[in-house]
């Protein structure tokens, strides 16, 4: 979660209005942030936000914002002043492959301080690291605006045909020789890998301003106390990530006080000017307010209450700042509108119905079958519900057989959800190879499948064990003794499944109902996982199950 540092006499100059630290804690509540900390002695404070759709809340200018409408500072949409100029950044084709988008601003006549470019760098790295995806969505740079001669080229290059000083260093360097060498070279390489040309942003006197997303150049890219005037620059894998974070940044210093400039992207087929306003609306239904909040609001009431949040309101329809990018529904709407209204004025309703809550008889069953396993040696494990089909599929040598994708992943790790168990049990022994042998191991939860056009959710139960003497009989044992101790009644018939040894796996059937699959793993899957123990192992399907045991 992010965690950002001001001073508190710099939020109260932002917000126009002296408050307190409980105030601010219970400011902070509308932005979903929490006070870590404040020192006196030094004047900061420490603020942790929960909530990690927001990246324009990642700074002090943004949390002002914010609150200025909350105390009814703002009304309405606070639209970012573009002053239009003739200022351009050529894209080439070459950058198509390794990191195709970029965007750009110029912003003058407000001079830096220590601690404003303080601020700046914070915000730099909170949108890098985190909204960014350690810079390879996107990466930002921020420039000495006087000593760049436009229009800018942004192009690919192979490593060793371009040098520069890069920031911090004393010597030239070739692109190469940075990645080799230079502290963030070497962190942030990974991102360039196989990729044969880099990406690098020069001006018309092909003087270098960086080597995106890895360092800016020491002659350009180093901002001095009591720079007035700025250049900036956003690149990434993503259009619309890129836009955003441009916006972001251009509001946090007009808010500063900065004029800001237009720019002019030009791609070899279109041309797009930046800070870009998306101009986004959403039609808001006044009925969904009262279904989804519980409170009946009158036109005036609604509007007034969208103004506190930072939206505007025409013809009918609300404006969306052109800062945010998270508002993809009337529901978030209605959410801010929540949030400024207090749900703590929102009045409780009596009891209308009174009902008894008993246990689902499936979750009996399923803590029954947790206590066997217990009782047979196994290790209980818990992992994410959330994975990636290169776990699910590629390591297991079996093909998709219905998963469902999350539409934009935070990570490719978290990229689904997960469709099976077994894969995730083998994830765990491969991280935990340095433990003793024999590992046994079980973990019972919720997977998540695409069937005949329905998704679907079933509670399951694999099992594994990892040891010199592991054969399909030591397995067939243990799920033998968990189904004899439900009184449940089973054959085996023999099946294939490219996770297990051909001839070495079986399907159970119980009451003509297919409900697990039991085997010893393939020695390809084995060594997938970087594994060198014989594996056996079962996945059980309870919720087939229990509907097989109770018709």
């Amino acid at each position: 979660m992010p965690t950002i540092n001001f001073s508190l006499k710099d939020l109260q100059k932002l917000i126009g209005k002296k408050v307190s630290i409980d105030e601010l804690k219970d400011l902070l509540a509308y932005a979903k942030g929490d006070l870590e900390e404040y020192d006196k002695s030094t004047d900061e404070v420490k603020v942790d936000f929960g909530d990690t759709n927001l990246p324009y809340l990642w700074s002090v200018e943004g949390v002002a914002r914010l609150m200025r409408g909350m105390l009814n500072k703002d009304k309405g949409l606070q639209q970012l002043k573009i002053n239009k100029a003739n200022y351009k950044v050529i894209v080439e084709n070459s950058v198509n492959k390794v990191r195709p988008f970029i965007a750009a601003f110029v912003a003058k006549d407000c001079k830096i301080d220590d601690y404003l470019l303080k601020q700046m760098i914070q915000l730099q790295e909170k949108l890098c690291e985190n909204f960014g995806r350690k810079r390879k969505k996107v990466a930002i740079g921020v420039y000495q605006y006087s000593k760049i001669r436009f229009p800018v080229c942004y192009k690919a290059v192979f490593p060793d045909t371009k040098k520069f000083i890069p920031l911090e260093f004393k010597k030239e360097m070739d692109l190469k020789e940075i990645l080799e060498e230079h502290p963030k070279g070497q962190e942030y390489s990974w991102i360039l890998e196989g990729f044969n040309k880099y990406p690098l942003l020069v001006d018309s006197d092909d003087t270098v301003l960086s080597f995106p997303p890895i360092i800016n150049s020491d002659e350009t890219g180093k901002i001095e106390i009591g720079d007035s005037d700025l250049f900036f620059e956003a690149t990434g894998t993503n259009l619309d990530a890129v836009l955003l974070a441009a916006n972001i940044f251009a509001q946090a210093l007009y808010d500063r006080g900065f004029k800001i400039f237009s720019v002019d992207i030009k791609y070899a087929n279109k041309k797009i000017t930046t800070p870009f306003m998306f101009n986004e609306t959403i039609k808001l239904d006044a009925e969904k307010i009262k279904n989804l909040i519980g409170i009946e609001l009158k036109e005036a009431e609604i509007k007034k209450l969208l103004g506190k949040a930072g939206y505007g309101c025409k013809a009918g329809k609300v404006l969306i700042p052109c800062y945010r990018r998270d508002i993809l529904h009337q529901n978030d709407i209605i959410e801010d509108i929540g949030i400024a209204y207090g749900y703590d004025n929102i009045e409780e309703l009596p009891l209308k119905s009174y009902t008894i809550g008993s246990t689902d008889p499936v979750i009996k069953f399923i803590d029954d079958i947790r206590e066997i396993m217990i009782g047979l040696g196994y290790q209980e494990i818990m992992s994410n519900i959330l994975s990636n089909k290169n776990l699910l599929h590629d390591k297991m040598d079996i093909s998709d057989f219905g998963t469902i994708e999350i539409q934009n992943p935070t990570s490719e790790t978290y990229s689904c959800v997960r469709s099976w168990l077994l894969p995730c049990l083998m994830d765990f022994l491969s991280k935990n190879k340095h433990v003793e042998y024999p590992q046994n191991l079980f973990e019972q939860g919720i997977v998540t499948v695409k069937k005949d056009g329905e998704i679907i959710d079933y509670e399951r139960i694999a099992a594994i064990s990892a040891q010199e003497k592991a054969d399909y009989t030591k397995i067939k044992q243990a799920l033998d003794c968990l189904l004899r101790t439900l009184g449940v009644e089973y054959t085996i018939e023999e099946t294939e499944h490219n996770s297990f040894i051909k001839g070495r796996v079986g399907r159970v059937i119980v009451n003509n109902k297919e409900v697990a699959y039991i085997g010893e793993i393939s020695p390809k899957v084995i060594t997938n996982f970087n594994l060198e123990m014989p594996l056996v192992a079962f996945e059980l399907n309870i919720s087939e199950l229990f509907k097989a045991v109770n018709g």
